[in-house]
């Protein structure tokens, strides 16, 4: 019983309710977000892949500490998919909370459909990693 309580694990966030923890605005649009999940079971919730990226920069949770990361996946809004192995389409169609323009995706052909509609640049994980730097 105890190893149960234990367990950690993502959660989805809560549109319209939860607070990004680097801006602090209400997360609204279900096409966008991102969660971090600790080794410790603590979640921090975001509204925009800048505001995870200023987060992740700031080392204020040693990656070593940092079991998840998740983003929102554009195409099935409320999902919450792999960051590292997502697939990030950055074009001014999106509008996203904080002006990132970007938006993820949990399979290459269904960015590669959005990219024909709205254009805009590829970005793969650790290309978006450096685009905040």
């Amino acid at each position: 019983m105890f190893l149960a309580s234990c367990n950690v694990e993502p959660r989805a966030i809560r549109y319209g309710e939860e607070i990004c923890h680097h801006c602090k605005m209400k997360l609204m649009d279900p096409h966008f977000g991102a969660e971090v999940l600790t080794e410790k079971g603590k979640i921090f919730i975001f509204d925009d892949v800048n505001c995870l990226m200023t987060f992740l920069e700031s080392n204020k949770i040693p990656a070593e500490n940092i079991k998840k990361i998740l983003v929102a996946d554009y195409h099935s809004p409320e999902s919450l998919i792999d960051a590292s192995n997502s697939f990030y389409l950055k074009s001014e169609q999106f509008k996203t909370p904080m002006a990132s323009s970007i938006a993820a995706f949990g399979d290459y052909e269904t960015l590669k459909e959005y990219k024909t509609k709205h254009g805009g640049i590829y970005l793969a994980w650790g290309e978006l990693m450096t685009q905040f730097k």
